[in-house]
């Protein structure tokens, strides 16, 4: 489900699991559909949540670059990177994110097979 959407966005919540993109393979630089992390009844707003994303590919790029990003306002242009993902081979990394919105992009990928991005709230 690769692009920006539009519309409202789909809401995680802790122990939900999303795949931004799911064995797709589209054309960097390109932004997943975002997703709603909604604040926690009594949470402090500067407390955050961790979320853990995993990168993995039908086969094993030369090269390539996805990150995690978040945003406080669901506009594109808001959105900055929270973390990086540079290993071809995939990997597994948690970050604590204080914002209500997130997604992944594809910066760039150089040969290789589709991407699967996985998120955990």
């Amino acid at each position: 489900m690769p692009n920006y959407n539009a519309d409202t966005p789909h809401a995680i919540f802790p122990g939900d699991v999303v795949l931004p993109f799911n064995a797709e393979s589209p054309a960097p630089p390109q932004s997943s559909q975002q997703f709603a992390l909604p604040a926690f009844t009594g949470a402090h707003p500067d407390q955050g949540r961790q979320i853990s994303w995993q990168t993995s590919f039908a086969s094993a790029p030369t090269a390539v670059n996805v990150v995690l990003q978040a945003a406080d306002v669901d506009a594109d242009v808001n959105y900055a990177v929270v973390d990086t993902s540079t290993l071809a081979a995939g990997e597994r990394r948690q970050v604590l994110v204080r914002a209500r919105f997130i997604r992944a992009r594809l910066v760039s990928q150089t040969a290789g097979g589709a991407i699967t991005v996985t998120l955990g709230a």
